[in-house]
C-alpha cells in the first residue's frame, strides 16, 4: 500500500470515529467498572488514568478508612443518582484494601499522589485507595475525590451502549404527565431534560434565551457545556498538564500544584492524542488477521492446556493410588506380624497361669499329689509317685527360678517413619524449582533483618519466595516464650533479600527460604543461624565538622567510609623526613551522640590497617583531643585508653570517659586491665592478648550501665568490655594512623535516632 492510500485510510478511520460509525457491539468489556462489574456509572478518572464508577470510589474510601471520603465531592458531579449506581462487591473491596496493605508491608509497588493534595494543610485527611486497575495505592490529598475529573467521553460512550442494547425501550418525555405522557424527541443540555416536540416548543419559544439551548437527540446522560477545573470551580480547563496526563486551569500554572509542570495548550492536546490514538486504532485494524491467527493459537493453547493438566493430575492420582495401596498392603502385612506374636505370647502365658494355679492347695498338681499319697498298696503307689514326683520337681525348680514364658515388651515392633515421612515430605514433580541458598556475606542481623539469598543455577524464573524464621532457646528463661522455636513466615517476596523486623536482642535465630514456580515450592534452603546483637542498631555518620582533618582523612559522600592517607604537605617534606613519619592519630566521630540507652553498632575494618583505634568517647574529652591533639591526655599517651604505648607494667582501674581498642595489621590488641574480661586473654600473658582481626567488629555502650562491650559481629562474641565514665554525652570515636580504612554497616547508616 502507498504512503498516499495508507494516509487516505487513516484519514477515513479518524472520520468514521468522529461520526460514531464505529461499531459499539463487542466492546462491553471495556465499559465494565473494575470493582462493582458493572456498566461505568459518573466515572472518574484516577490520577493513574484509570476509571471507576463514582459510588465506588466512594465505598472504597469508607471501607479503607471510615472517616476520609469527601462528602463535598458533588460539586465535580451534580446530580449523582447515588440509588441507582449498583453497590460494589463488598468482597472486592475487601480484597482490594487487603492487597493495598499488603504492597504497602513489601514495598513492592509504588504510589501515585494527586495534585491536588496540600503538604501544609493543618488537618491532611488521609484519602488513599488502591487502584483496581494497576494496583497502586492513589493518594488522593485531602481533597478527595473532588479532585477527580469526571470522565463524559466514557458516560457517553456507556450511553450510547445502553441505547444499542436497549433500542426498543423509549426515552418518555420529562415534562408530560401521565397519561398523556409522550415519548421524547430531543433533550436539552442546558436543561438537563427530555421534551416531546409540543413540550419542547412550549418550553423553549422563539425569541428568549431558551431558545438558545443546545439539544441533542433523546439521553439521558447530561454533561455539563464546559469541563471545569476540580481545584479551581470556577475556571475552565484550557491546558494540559504533560507531567500529570490531566487538563488542568492557567490558576493551576500560574501558582497551583502545577507551576513547574509542562503543559500545552488543550488544543495541542487534543490535536496530539486525537492522532496518536486514530494511530493506533489505525495499526491494530490493519493487523486483525494477525490477531486472529493469535487469538486461534491462544484457544489451542488453551485447550491443550486443559487436557495436560487433566492428563498429570489423572496420572499423579494414579502414583497416589499405587502409594495407598503399597502402604495398605505393608500396613496389613506389619499388623498381621504383631497380631500373630501377640496370640502366640499370650497363649504361653496362659499356659504358664495354668501351671503355677495347678500349685496351689486342693488345686491342679497339688492336688493330684495329695491323693496319691492316700494310695496304700505300694507297688500301685510307686507305678505312679515316680513320675508324680518328676512333675512336682519340675514345678519347684520353676517356683525357685521364675521366668515368664513370654517377654510382654514390643520394642522389636517400633516403627520408625521418619525417614519415609521427610521423602513424602519432600517429593515433588520434576518442575520444582531447586532451593536457593541463603548468602551469609551480605545478610545482616540486628534489631531488624536484611536476609538476601542466591537463586538456583537452573536460570528459570520463579513467581516468588517465602522466608521463613523462628527464634531458638538459648536458655531456660526463653523456654516460655510463644514464638521460641516456631517457624513464623514472611510475606511473598519478589526479589532476592527482604528484611524481618521486630527481632529480641541478644537472641539466636533461625532463617530458612524456598521458592515458588507455578505453585510449586521448593524444599527449604539450609538453615542458617545468626545471633542479634545485645541492643537495638544506633544510626549515625561519620561527623565532617567536629575536628575532621581533611587534609589526612578521606571522606566518602554518603560519610559511611572514611580513609587515611598521607597528606600533600607530607609527601613534599618526604625528603626531610628520616625518622618515624607517623607522630599522631587523626580522629573523626559520629555525628551523633548517646545520653542513654543501650545501643549498639558495626563496621569494617580493613585488614591492611597500619593502626585503627574504635571505642566512645565523651564531648568534653573529644575538646581535649580536637584541641591539644599532641599533648599527654590524647590516647597515644594514655595508659588506660587501651592502646599498649606508655607503661606496659601498670593497669589502671580508674574509670576514664573513652574507651578506644586498638586495631591493627590483622591483629586486635587487648588491653592491658585487670577489670577487662575476655574470652582468651590471661593477664600477663601477651600471646593472649592479640587476637586475630575479626571481619566487623561491634560496639555496645550501655548509658546507664556506664560500660562498654567490644564484639565479633559475625558470632556475636564479646571480644572485651570495661567500665567507662558517661558523664556526659558519648559519641562513637575513631583515631585512625597511617593508611587505613572504616565503614559502617548498612544499617548503622540507615537508622538515625534522637535521643
Amino acid at each position: 500500500m502507498s504512503d498516499s492510500e495508507d494516509m487516505t485510510e487513516f484519514a477515513s478511520i479518524v472520520e468514521r470515529i468522529e461520526r460514531g460509525e464505529v461499531p459499539i457491539k463487542n466492546i462491553e468489556r471495556e465499559l465494565i467498572c473494575p470493582i462493582c462489574k458493572e456498566l461505568f456509572t459518573h466515572p472518574l478518572i484516577l490520577p493513574c488514568q484509570h476509571s471507576v464508577c463514582h459510588k465506588c470510589v466512594r465505598e472504597l474510601l469508607m471501607l479503607n478508612h471510615e472517616d476520609s471520603f469527601d462528602a463535598g465531592s458533588e460539586c465535580s458531579l451534580p446530580g449523582s443518582p447515588r440509588s441507582r449506581v449498583p453497590s460494589p462487591s463488598m468482597e472486592r473491596l475487601d480484597r482490594l484494601v487487603r492487597s493495598a496493605t499488603v504492597r504497602r508491608s513489601l514495598g513492592s509497588r509504588g504510589s501515585i499522589s494527586s495534585p491536588g493534595w496540600r503538604r501544609g494543610s493543618v488537618t491532611p485527611r488521609v484519602t488513599s485507595i488502591p487502584c483496581p486497575g494497576c494496583q497502586h495505592d492513589i493518594d488522593l490529598g485531602e481533597r478527595g475525590i473532588s479532585m477527580l475529573f469526571r470522565n463524559f467521553t466514557l458516560e457517553n460512550i456507556v450511553e450510547r451502549y445502553r441505547q444499542a442494547a436497549r433500542a426498543a425501550i423509549a426515552i418518555m418525555c420529562n415534562i408530560c404527565k401521565p397519561p398523556q405522557l409522550q415519548e421524547a424527541t430531543k433533550s436539552c443540555m442546558d436543561c438537563k431534560a427530555s421534551f416531546c416536540n409540543e413540550c419542547f416548543k412550549l418550553h423553549h419559544p422563539w425569541g428568549t434565551p431558551k431558545a438558545q439551548h443546545e439539544y441533542v437527540g433523546p439521553t439521558t446522560n447530561f454533561r455539563p457545556k464546559v469541563l471545569m477545573c476540580p481545584e479551581h470551580e470556577m475556571e475552565k480547563v484550557n491546558m494540559y498538564c504533560e507531567v500529570c496526563r490531566r487538563p488542568v486551569c492557567h490558576l493551576c500554572k500560574l501558582g497551583g500544584s502545577h507551576a513547574n509542570h509542562k503543559v500545552t495548550s488543550m488544543s495541542s492536546a487534543y490535536k496530539i492524542l486525537k492522532e496518536k490514538l486514530a494511530k493506533s486504532i489505525h495499526y491494530l485494524i490493519s493487523k486483525e488477521d494477525q490477531v486472529r491467527t493469535q487469538i486461534t493459537d491462544l484457544e489451542l493453547l488453551v485447550s491443550q492446556t486443559e487436557e495436560n493438566g487433566q492428563l498429570a493430575e489423572r496420572h499423579a492420582n494414579e502414583h497416589f493410588e499405587r502409594l495407598f495401596e503399597t502402604l495398605q498392603e505393608r500396613k496389613s502385612e506389619m499388623l498381621k506380624s504383631i497380631e500373630q506374636s501377640r496370640t502366640r505370647r499370650l497363649d504361653q502365658l496362659k499356659l504358664q497361669v495354668e501351671e503355677y494355679q495347678g500349685m496351689l492347695e486342693n488345686s491342679g498338681l497339688v492336688g493330684y499329689a495329695q491323693e496319691v499319697l492316700k494310695e496304700t498298696d505300694q507297688s500301685c503307689f510307686v507305678q505312679t509317685a515316680k513320675q508324680l514326683h518328676t512333675r512336682i520337681q519340675r514345678a519347684t525348680e520353676s517356683l525357685r527360678t521364675f521366668h515368664p514364658a513370654s517377654d510382654p515388651c514390643f520394642d522389636e515392633f517400633v516403627l520408625d517413619t521418619s525417614r519415609e515421612e521427610t521423602l513424602l515430605k519432600e517429593m515433588c514433580f520434576g518442575g520444582v524449582p531447586d532451593p536457593p541458598l541463603i548468602d551469609l556475606s551480605n545478610s545482616r542481623v540486628y534489631n531488624e533483618a536484611s536476609i538476601c539469598w542466591r537463586l538456583s543455577d537452573d536460570h528459570l524464573p520463579t513467581d516468588h519466595h517465602m522466608l521463613e524464621y523462628r527464634r531458638l532457646v538459648k536458655s531456660p528463661s526463653q523456654e516460655d516464650s510463644e514464638d521460641s522455636g516456631v517457624w513464623r513466615a514472611t510475606d511473598k517476596v519478589y526479589g532476592a533479600s527482604t528484611v524481618v523486623g521486630d527481632l529480641d536482642p541478644d537472641s539466636l535465630y533461625s532463617f530458612r527460604v524456598r521458592s515458588c514456580r507455578n505453585s510449586m515450592f521448593s524444599p527449604h534452603s539450609p538453615e542458617v543461624t545468626f545471633h542479634t546483637p545485645p541492643a537495638p542498631a544506633f544510626g549515625f555518620l561519620f561527623s565532617d565538622k567536629c575536628g575532621f582533618s581533611t587534609d589526612r582523612l578521606i571522606l566518602n559522600k554518603r560519610r559511611d567510609t572514611v580513609e587515611s592517607v598521607a597528606s600533600m604537605a607530607f609527601l613534599l617534606a618526604a625528603e626531610r623526613v628520616q625518622t618515624g613519619s607517623y607522630i599522631g592519630l587523626d580522629y573523626i566521630i559520629g555525628d551523633t551522640g548517646i545520653s542513654q540507652g543501650r545501643h549498639y553498632w558495626a563496621f569494617k575494618v580493613e585488614p591492611y590497617c597500619y593502626m585503627v583505634k574504635v571505642g566512645v568517647a565523651s564531648d568534653s574529652k573529644l575538646l581535649e583531643w580536637f584541641h591539644n591533639p599532641r599533648d599527654t591526655s590524647s590516647p597515644r599517651c594514655d595508659h588506660d585508653s587501651g592502646h599498649d604505648s606508655g607503661s606496659e607494667d601498670t593497669c589502671y582501674e580508674l574509670s576514664q570517659p573513652f574507651t578506644l581498642l586498638t586495631i591493627g595489621m590483622g591483629k586486635l590488641f587487648i588491653p592491658k586491665t585487670s577489670s577487662s574480661s575476655t574470652a582468651n586473654a590471661t593477664p600477663g600473658d601477651l600471646g593472649n592478648r592479640v587476637l586475630p582481626m575479626p571481619q566487623r567488629l561491634g560496639v555496645c555502650l550501655d548509658y546507664d550501665a556506664c560500660r562498654v562491650f567490644f564484639y565479633d559481629a559475625d558470632t556475636m562474641r564479646c571480644l572485651y568490655e570495661r567500665q567507662v565514665d558517661c558523664s556526659g554525652t558519648m559519641y562513637p570515636a575513631f583515631g585512625l594512623m597511617g593508611s587505613g580504612k572504616v565503614q559502617l554497616e548498612e544499617f548503622t547508616t540507615a537508622k538515625r535516632l534522637t535521643f
